[in-house]
């Protein structure tokens, strides 16, 4: 069934997949590397247009190495899962401290880097350097559970098993290049998560999810569970110049390193904490609209909160954890998501 599989994949590739892609073009282990991260939660439409500006900005390993955090974060602000961007950078570092600026061409020591799993070294070996290697991403977890019809969410680890099992059964000994990429190609535009066009599919002769007639279930869904709600009122604290107060958050957990708004509780009183902090009169401005931003584990209600300062901000809470941003002269440094929307919005006013 192995070569008959593999045939297939590769015979639809020939014709239908994605050979322009800008990670195709000049392929070296940097630029597979830096696509896989950028892909993982991510689809290809958004990810291009950010991939090409990193490109243009770090174009090779040396350079992100050498980058500042900051414009790391910056030229990730609105893909999301920051971890990546923070990863990618330390993984950069340890790839010129350890291994002279080459990235390394053993498993072992690709997934000794921060932020390389399994998968992800496999990309990149067989990828930029043809080594036959068995990838597993999400796409490739639909084709093969639907396939075999395997059973159980994928997030368990039996279920992992016998689908890296299947995977590596299935694997070409040449043209694994090709293959791997078809096998991605094939889960994102043909056996789609919602929709998949079983006519159009190569292996739907004999899949036995599409002969049961149950598709959609497969791959086993992840055990629903209601997300948590937080509440976090977000002060734009404007100074007489304009310029909005900026915290940088801790490196880990939520927004890791980036520039944000400071938050309070929705029962603290935001003038008091100015008065307290700031050591400055103020007074309420403009009411904001209330929003939702929704993470993988919990839903953030956020309640902006204008504060306008009587007297310039510049010297007041300076340290390098502290920034007076102005938003009609933004700087390049790393924004959440909804702080660069508040900001653009009071830019705008």
């Amino acid at each position: 069934m192995s070569n008959n599989f593999s045939d297939r994949v590769l015979f639809w590739f020939e014709t239908h997949g994605r050979k322009h892609l800008p990670w195709q073009q000049g392929v070296t282990a940097y630029r597979v590397w830096v696509s896989e991260i950028m892909l993982q939660q991510t689809q290809v439409a958004t990810v291009i247009p950010y991939y090409e500006r990193f490109m243009k900005r770090f174009p090779g390993v040396e350079q992100l190495a050498a980058a500042p955090m900051d414009e790391v974060l910056h030229h990730w602000s609105g893909l999301g899962y920051y971890a990546r961007a923070r990863n990618l950078h330390r993984a950069a570092k340890q790839v010129c401290a350890e291994h002279g600026g080459v990235f390394p061409r053993d498993m072992a020591d690709l997934q000794s880097l921060p932020g390389i799993g399994r998968s992800t070294a496999a990309a990149i070996l067989s990828l930029a350097a043809g080594q036959r290697q068995t990838i597993l991403d999400g796409n490739v977890k639909r084709v093969l559970a639907r396939y075999f019809a395997e059973p159980g969410w994928p997030g368990r680890s039996a279920v992992m098993k016998r689908l890296w099992e299947l995977a590596e059964s299935l694997t070409p000994e040449q043209n694994v290049a090709a293959y791997n990429q078809a096998m991605m190609d094939l889960g994102a535009g043909v056996c789609t998560r919602a929709k998949p066009d079983c006519s159009h599919c190569p292996l739907s002769d004999d899949c036995t999810a599409l002969r049961l007639g149950q598709q959609q279930d497969f791959p086993g869904r992840k055990p629903k569970k209601s997300l948590p709600q937080r509440a976090v009122r977000m002060l734009l604290v404007r100074d007489s110049a304009g310029t909005v107060l900026l915290e940088r958050r801790p490196p880990a957990g939520v927004w890791g390193g980036l520039w944000c708004l400071p938050e309070l509780s929705t029962d603290t009183d935001p003038l008091g904490w100015c008065t307290d902090r700031l050591q400055q009169p103020a007074v309420l401005g403009r009411t904001l609209a209330p929003r939702r931003h929704t993470f993988s584990h919990f839903h953030l209600d956020i309640e902006p909160v204008e504060i306008l300062l009587k007297q310039p901000g510049c010297g007041v809470l300076e340290g390098d954890q502290r920034l007076w941003y102005n938003p009609r002269q933004p700087e390049a440094v790393g924004l959440a998501a909804p702080v660069a929307r508040l900001l653009e919005e009071i830019a705008d006013q």
